[in-house]
C-alpha cells in the first residue's frame, strides 16, 4: 500500500523520503545513490525502500461505496 511512516525494525522515520526516492528512481538514477544521498544507511531502512511495492492505485479500485 503506502510506505510505512517508520521502519519496522529500527523505528527510524522514513516516509518523508518516499516521494523523492520514487521520482528519482523513475528518472533512471541508481537506487544506491538515491538512498545514500537521502541519508538512509541502515540495512533495514534500505530494505523497506527496495522491497516496497506501491499498490495504492490497485487497492483504490476496490473501494466500497
Amino acid at each position: 500500500m503506502m510506505i510505512p511512516v517508520r521502519c519496522f525494525s529500527c523505528g527510524k522515520p522514513i516516509a518523508q523520503h518516499w516521494e523523492e526516492y520514487k521520482e528519482r528512481a523513475e528518472n533512471g538514477e541508481s537506487r544506491k545513490e538515491i538512498l545514500d544521498s537521502l541519508g538512509i544507511t541502515r540495512f533495514c531502512c534500505r530494505a523497506m525502500f527496495l522491497g516496497h511495492v506501491d499498490l495504492i492505485d490497485t487497492a483504490a479500485k476496490f473501494k466500497k461505496f
